[in-house]
C-alpha cells in the first residue's frame, strides 16, 4: 500500500511540475514555444497514467471507493 500511495503522489508532483513548466515557458517565450507543448503533453500522460493507476488499483481491491456522507 505504500508503494502505492508513492506512486500517486510521485504521479500528481510531476503533474504540477510539469504544469508549472509549461507556464513558465508560456510566460517567457510568448507562447510561441515548443517546450510548452511538450510539457503539457507530458502532463497529460502523466495525468492518463495516474488515472490507470487509480483504475487498477481499484480493479485489485487495493483502493475501496466511498460515497460522500451528509
Amino acid at each position: 500500500m505504500e508503494v502505492f500511495r508513492l506512486l500517486v503522489s510521485v504521479a500528481m508532483i510531476g503533474i504540477v511540475i510539469s504544469l508549472g513548466s509549461a507556464l513558465f515557458h508560456l510566460v517567457t517565450d510568448k507562447g510561441d514555444s515548443k517546450k510548452m507543448v511538450r510539457a503539457l503533453t507530458m502532463r497529460i500522460g502523466l495525468s492518463i497514467t495516474l488515472f490507470l493507476l487509480l483504475m487498477g488499483a481499484w480493479a485489485m481491491g487495493l483502493i475501496q471507493p466511498h460515497g460522500v456522507q451528509p
